[in-house]
């Protein structure tokens, strides 16, 4: 099956958000058998005005792949342990990007691998920050379209409490209904009211 080209990632990320529910996501590894998962949980992040986007704080070493081309891998470090695989999209200069925070396995991982939750898909794909920047059309990280059909769910974004009003921006986006979608504590959605 043919993957995503570049202009298919060349749209605002709320679109791109949705648009990635159901994808595959495969990580083609050397002399070992492609790691698959189907993406069924996914944050959008606007860019500099955005102020849950670290895109907010401008040009530095860690958000250059983030303020790149559309259609790469942007992973970053968080709380000391955990990987994050997000998508650039848009375009370059713009730092929109969306996070994928859950997915199915679907080939290639360890019976039980878990992907609810970014740190658990990111660890669970084989992603790691070396992997920041890698060109999304080009392998060997590659998604190809989207399988199956999808019920898309809508709320705020998920740990994102210190931007204020951006925190109850309904910009995180899920397949309903299916079990592999991360379940946050109520306080950690949004401004964390619960």
């Amino acid at each position: 099956m043919p993957h995503l080209r570049r202009v298919w990632f060349a749209r605002d990320a709320r679109v791109v958000a949705r648009a990635l529910l159901g994808c595959l996501l495969v990580h083609e590894r050397a002399g070992g058998e492609a790691r698959v998962a189907r993406i069924v949980e996914t944050e959008a992040y606007r860019g500099p005005t955005d102020l849950a986007s670290h895109a907010r704080v401008g040009l530095t070493g860690r958000t250059r792949v983030l303020l790149g081309q559309e259609g790469h891998a942007y992973v970053y470090f968080v709380y000391g342990m955990h990987d994050c695989f997000n998508v650039t999209c848009l375009g370059e200069g713009t730092g929109h990007a969306v996070l994928v925070r859950a997915g199915e396995a679907r080939s290639g991982l360890e019976e039980g691998t878990r992907l609810d939750g970014p740190g658990r898909f990111a660890r669970g794909m084989g992603i790691t920050t070396s992997m920041s920047g890698q060109d999304l059309t080009r392998g060997p990280l590659v998604l190809l379209p989207r399988e199956g059909r999808v019920r898309v769910g809508v709320s705020a974004r998920v740990g994102v409490g210190y931007a204020g009003e951006w925190a109850d921006r309904p910009w995180r986006f899920f397949d309903a209904g299916r079990r592999h979608v991360s379940k946050p504590p109520k306080t950690a959605i949004g401004g964390g009211r619960g």
